[in-house]
């Protein structure tokens, strides 16, 4: 029997898109998922170089191109037993968030991981492993 490796998150092919858009025009960016942000489910997308990965930040995974998707550790907690989908919709989102001025903004779409999926996950990654 082939184990294939279970992926904490994915990108839609709209939402795909605009992040290779975005790369284009900002250089390498990463999302991040906070937790009591009046934004709920929309995550910031930002370029690399101007956000600072907290150490109790975890990292979720990777989308096209090596962009990372990183979420606090209090919405972590809350989250851990989900799979996410970051995709796009009409309208306006954080205003720090680079898609804003594009008129759309990256909201997550959210299912829970089942019994096996959890099992075959190793654990996390925080921003203190980077420091390591």
């Amino acid at each position: 029997m082939q184990q294939y490796r279970t992926h904490r998150v994915a990108i839609t092919e709209r939402a795909r898109t605009v992040l290779r858009q975005l790369i284009e025009c900002h250089g390498a960016v990463l999302f991040h998922q906070s937790g009591g942000r009046a934004e709920g489910s929309s995550p910031v997308c930002l370029p690399v170089r101007e956000f600072r990965i907290g150490g109790a930040d975890v990292l979720l995974g990777y989308l096209p191109w090596h962009t990372e998707f990183w979420m606090s550790a209090e919405q972590y907690e809350l989250w851990k037993h989900t799979h996410v989908t970051v995709d796009v919709v009409n309208g306006r989102g954080s205003s720090c968030s680079l898609e804003a001025p594009e008129n759309v903004r990256f909201l997550l779409r959210s299912r829970l991981l089942t019994d096996e999926e959890v099992a075959t996950m190793p654990p996390p990654c925080t921003g203190a492993d980077r420091l390591t």
